[in-house]
């Protein structure tokens, strides 16, 4: 079972993580998410436990949890959806409305090219 858990504070290790889940039961996996350019804790990671009832005690018993000063956000991890990264920015990913950029009405329908 693979596990969420959010709202780390910056000093949490991914062995404090590894410790923390193995009072539940095996952990195989822990990653803590890290800027790539900083190296910077983002405040989140995961935790992979192989048996799907231990996984569920973890979360049930850490939900609110404090650990080094914050209050852990645990939950079942959802898988990523297909299709890669998304623009972010709702319809369209970020495109623009095209004004301005040649392809509006201001041209009455006639192009230069």
């Amino acid at each position: 079972m693979n596990i969420y858990v959010g709202n780390l504070s910056f000093d949490v290790t991914e062995q404090d993580l590894r410790e923390t889940f193995e009072a539940f039961g095996e952990v195989t996996s822990v990653k803590i998410i890290t800027d790539k350019y900083s190296g910077q804790s983002k405040g989140f990671g995961f935790v992979e436990m192989p048996k799907k009832g231990d996984g569920e005690s973890a979360i049930n018993s850490l939900k609110d949890k404090d650990l080094k000063g914050r209050k852990l956000n645990v939950n079942e991890a959802r898988p990523r959806s297909s299709g890669g990264r998304q623009g972010g920015r709702g319809p369209g990913g970020g495109r623009r409305s095209g004004k301005g950029q040649g392809g509006g009405r201001g041209d009455g329908g006639r192009r230069s090219w």
